[in-house]
């Protein structure tokens, strides 16, 4: 929106800022911070009142968590929205259709997610909502997202899958890249709604996650620096770089209310859509194969669980003390900062293997 202001520039002035990608960025990050820091209490006081007994725990979850997390109110997600809706509409370019290609997935999953918490809050109980209602509507954005981006991508593009390190090398999908697409989305967002099991855990890997994103956007938006480091151009993802300041000013906004001991959970509302937002993000950069590093952790999260499923239902046995991993940790007696922050630890290790394909052609 801010954008609008270079039309009043000569070229010398300070409205000739707005015209610089990293200068809104920025922008977008200390808007999404304050906002985070300016509302976060009031509205926890807000959900606490409206929640009474906050977010109904699992009973078959670790023991502790019926102590320790009882009463905790969830949703806290729509703090996150709040500020990535506003820093964004603020300071990116609204004539980029990749912005609003995001917008849609995060704030569609963000529906989805906020349906399942206001269910289960309002019931008292963990159900929620149907999870093929949940994934059938999951999978109907995403494929609108699939549909978008391939428009959006240019002719040569389109359809295409790049692969990391393989500079030259695009795999024709065609019509079969909106299912893939799809898989890429639901995927995303799913997995980081897996992580989100500890206070803290799921945050700050997003908000690396985004970092990193923010970064390929910026690069593979610019044609000087696709061609130094023989990436694909993909036009009009710079703007992306905005909404991924956006979602790390929102997380650290949250983050400072989240961090154990947590005063409010993000719940399905938050998790659902910054991991669809990811999801994307990738698609819209070609890089969803390079997510699956930098997201690594939540691959790892996602397969713990379908591994388990997988092999209890065949064997009667269990590969993990409890799923999704970070409760295995948990049960050989892990404290939760420990995991937290170990599991951080590997999310930025992570991400800069992922960021390393970008030059290593």
């Amino acid at each position: 929106m801010l954008y609008f202001l270079t039309s009043l520039s000569d070229g010398g002035d300070v409205f000739n800022l707005f015209r610089y990608l990293t200068f809104r960025s920025g922008g977008a990050f200390f808007t999404a911070l304050i906002i985070g820091f300016a509302f976060g209490r009031p509205l926890i006081d807000e959900l606490r009142r409206r929640q009474k007994k906050g977010q109904p725990i699992r009973e078959d979850g670790p023991e502790r968590h019926l102590l320790e997390k009882q009463g905790t109110p969830t949703m806290g997600g729509v703090l996150i929205l709040l500020a990535l809706l506003i820093s964004t509409l603020l300071w990116a370019r609204l004539d980029s259709g990749w912005v609003w290609m995001v917008l849609m997935v995060t704030f569609g999953f963000g529906a989805i997610g906020f349906a399942d918490d206001y269910a289960k809050v309002s019931a008292g109980n963990v159900k929620g909502v149907s999870g093929k209602v949940r994934l059938a509507i999951g999978f109907a954005l995403a494929g609108t997202a699939a549909i978008w981006a391939m428009y959006l991508h240019s002719p040569e593009l389109s359809g295409h899958l790049a692969f990391p390190v393989f500079k030259d090398v695009l795999l024709n999908l065609s019509f079969v890249f909106i299912p893939f697409a799809m898989i890429v989305i639901v995927g995303a967002a799913n997995a980081v709604n897996l992580t989100d099991g500890l206070d803290g855990l799921a945050i700050m890997p997003v908000m690396i996650a985004a970092a990193s994103f923010g970064v390929i956007a910026y690069f593979v938006g610019r044609t000087d620096f696709t061609e130094y480091l023989d990436v694909h151009y993909v036009a009009g993802t710079g703007e992306i770089t905005v909404f991924c300041a956006a979602v790390i000013g929102a997380g650290l906004g949250f983050l400072w209310y989240n961090a154990p001991p947590a005063a409010v959970f993000m719940g399905d509302t938050g998790s659902l859509a910054l991991g669809g937002a990811l999801g994307a993000i990738a698609v819209a950069t070609k890089h969803e194969i390079v997510l699956s590093i930098i997201g690594g952790l939540f691959v790892v999260e996602a397969l713990s669980v379908i591994i388990q499923v997988a092999v209890y239902k065949r064997t009667g046995k269990r590969v993990f003390l409890m799923a999704p991993i970070h409760h295995h940790f948990e049960q050989k007696g892990w404290a939760e900062s420990t995991i937290v922050i170990r599991f951080w630890i590997i999310a930025l290790i992570l991400a800069l293997i992922g960021l390393a394909t970008l030059k290593l052609r």
